[in-house]
């Protein structure tokens, strides 16, 4: 009989970030948090850096099963670092990605700057194979455009290629015949696979992201994977479920959001443990802030964008700004104080890491301010540099005539009203009052700013979830394994029938199903909710229905009018039109069980009037009253004066205003 133990499986979720990399180690029932400094040229190497610091051995992979949510697509896409990309399209429609919508960036700029178009018309091929809107063929596909492709092949040596022919979405076939002549080495999408939806922009541009920056993720998932054999590898999608990584590189374009998506999942997760469900959220790391709305579920939108390119598959609706712990404060030339959009990153970062920083972030005043404890960062892993701090914010507070601590709380202020201004355009924008919503703050940076942010949006109620600084990570523990599927189908909704749209949505099921079961996810596990995106004829934009085949036709029409009354203040007496089909298919949610350490309450010397306590000493349900710093390994809350927080049983930190 063998002597060795047997192995225990293994659970992590990493999240890389523009200055960290998170992870969130589950063994058994046991959770382990780390963070590492993040690697943008490989950043497969602070992922090894980290499993190597958790104790996680070679041995140990077999039995591992990472979540990852990465920012190399995101990344690629936000610096014009694609791979060479051939479009191939119809005749007469080489420019339409440079035309888009024609809208202007700058509407009253007489002499805008010149924008390289997405793809050079060097690289736009045009080739038969048109269909009209009812899929019947106006020009064939010939063997002279198929010769044609593979010259342009031969002499363009592209890495990559999109093809996105007109109506391919009712009918692929002439997709399907260009991307049989293509080499297998080079990546291929094609828009009838991708995005099988109308709008010919929108769908080519999400076609073209998907070639333009697939061979970089499915080359970063492939180093990963061969550094971690054996171990069982997902990818978090920017919709809020994870795929297996295999699948991951072929469908790049639906990881733009992958990270974001992971912090709403975490979010979700716990909140919804605490019996929170309408939430407005705000994720604060050291390069950016994404706010979104949550009402029990994760809202997804299809007219998402990922800088200036529009980006049709499902994500998670929210909105990002460049403000973050690492943002950097300047003076322009009028003497006017700024923050952001450019950050310190991970290198150097942030003047006090003492790494070579030069100019002040938020992360700096922070530290001058006292909100953050120097020898008490990351847990006391990390010491800060308060004279680097106080040095760099000393060069803007002369500059302004105002001492280095004024100038910090400046620059503090500054970037809370940005992100206000984020919060207000994602709830009293939309309709929603904020009020009767409960703030929930993560990231590393969150908790420093949590209550003046709920001051600024008048809301009584905040929390600071447990493992905040790392929900991102723990989100991809908590996401269940998923498929957005979509098909145009485009009519007067009043003259089809339940049968015909029933049996549309029958095939996306198959479809989506058959992926899941080879994730190893049991068709019975799988839940299914389609919807209808409808529109009054005339319309350019869809309002999306929940499908439900038990009812009629009709009541799904009262549905819509129900909804664009509800959006708009207004219906017409317009017909309405069906569009597009939609389903979501998900497995079941992972069982993450979350507890609070139940020890005794312990205060931690203090300067001032600001009182420290670690939070892993707090017991359940004992009240602090600001202003305190509550400390953990990866993250500060800063409770102001005016707030009070209890921990309750799971171990989020529940924040109250004091009336």
């Amino acid at each position: 009989m063998s002597n060795l133990k047997p192995k225990i499986p293994l659970t992590l979720g990493v999240d890389t970030g523009g200055t960290f990399t998170d992870f969130v180690l589950l063994k058994q029932s046991e959770i382990t948090i780390h963070k590492v400094l993040s690697t943008p040229d490989a950043p497969e190497r602070a992922i090894l850096q980290g499993i190597s610091e958790l104790g996680i051995e070679v041995d140990d992979f077999e039995h591992l099963t990472l979540i990852h949510g990465s920012t190399v697509a995101t990344n690629a896409a936000l610096e014009g670092k694609g791979v060479k990309t051939l479009y191939i399209t119809n005749h007469g429609m080489a420019d339409l990605l440079t035309i888009g919508r024609q809208a202007r960036r700058e509407l009253y700029n007489l002499q805008p700057n010149l924008i390289a178009p997405p793809v050079a018309r060097s690289h736009c091929l045009e080739v038969g194979g048109r269909i009209d809107h009812q899929g019947e063929t106006i020009e064939p596909l010939t063997d002279g455009d198929l010769s044609k492709i593979r010259e342009a092949i031969e002499s363009l040596q592209p890495e990559a290629i999109a093809i996105n022919l007109l109506f391919s979405f009712i009918d692929s076939q002439y997709e399907e015949v260009i991307e049989g002549v293509i080499p297998g080495n080079i990546f291929c999408s094609r828009s009838s696979k991708i995005l099988p939806e109308y709008r010919e922009y929108e769908r080519g541009i999400t076609t073209w992201l998907n070639s333009w920056i697939g061979p970089l993720v499915e080359s970063y998932i492939e180093r990963l994977s061969a550094a971690l054999p054996a171990a069982q590898i997902s990818v978090m999608q920017s919709s809020g479920t994870t795929i297996a990584a295999p699948q991951a590189g072929a469908e790049a374009v639906r990881m733009l959001l992958s990270g974001p998506a992971g912090g709403l999942a975490g979010a979700k997760g716990v909140a919804g443990l605490a019996d929170c469900r309408q939430l407005l959220t705000f994720d604060m790391g050291g390069t950016s802030t994404d706010v979104a709305m949550i009402n029990g579920e994760l809202e997804l939108t299809n007219e998402g964008s990922i800088g200036p390119y529009p980006v049709a598959v499902p994500m998670v609706d929210m909105h990002t700004i460049g403000a973050g712990g690492g943002s950097i404060a300047y003076l322009d030339a009028g003497g006017m104080l700024h923050v952001g959009p450019e950050s310190a990153g991970a290198n150097p970062g942030p003047a006090c890491y003492g790494r070579g920083g030069r100019q002040p972030t938020v992360t700096d005043a922070n530290l001058v301010l006292g909100h953050i404890v120097a020898d008490a960062f990351l847990g006391g892993s990390m010491s800060l540099d308060v004279d680097a701090a106080r040095n760099v914010i000393k060069e803007i507070a002369d500059n302004m005539g105002l001492s280095i601590e004024a100038a910090a709380e400046g620059i503090i202020q500054l970037a809370n009203e940005q992100m206000a201004r984020a919060l207000r355009v994602i709830s009293i924008e939309r309709g929603v009052d904020p009020k009767l919503s409960t703030l929930v703050s993560f990231g590393g940076a969150g908790g420093l700013h949590v209550c003046a942010l709920a001051d600024a949006m008048s809301m009584e109620r905040a929390m600071v979830p447990i493992h905040s600084g790392v929900l991102s990570a723990l989100g991809m523990l908590m996401a269940p394994r998923g498929r957005h599927l979509s098909h145009a189908l485009h009519g007067l909704l009043e003259q089809l029938s339940i049968e015909t749209i029933e049996e549309r949505f029958s095939a996306l099921r198959e479809e989506g199903i058959a992926a899941l079961q080879q994730e190893g996810v049991a068709a019975s596990k799988v839940r299914a909710t389609a919807h209808l995106d409808l529109r009054y004829r005339g319309q350019s934009y869809t309002l999306s229905i929940i499908w439900e085949p038990e009812q009629t036709i009709e009541h799904h029409i009262n549905e819509f009018h129900k909804a664009h009354l509800q959006r708009y203040g207004h219906n017409t007496g317009l017909p309405v039109e069906l569009v597009t089909l939609r389903i979501k298919l998900v497995g079941p949610e992972p069982e993450v069980r979350l507890q609070n350490n139940r020890q005794t309450m312990g205060e931690i010397d203090g300067k001032g009037d600001i009182r420290l306590y670690q939070r892993a000493a707090l017991s359940i349900e004992e009240s602090i009253k600001g202003p305190a710093l509550i400390i953990d390994p990866v993250s500060t809350t800063y409770l102001e004066a005016g707030w009070h927080a209890t921990i309750d049983a799971i171990g989020n930190l529940l924040l109250q205003r004091i009336n």
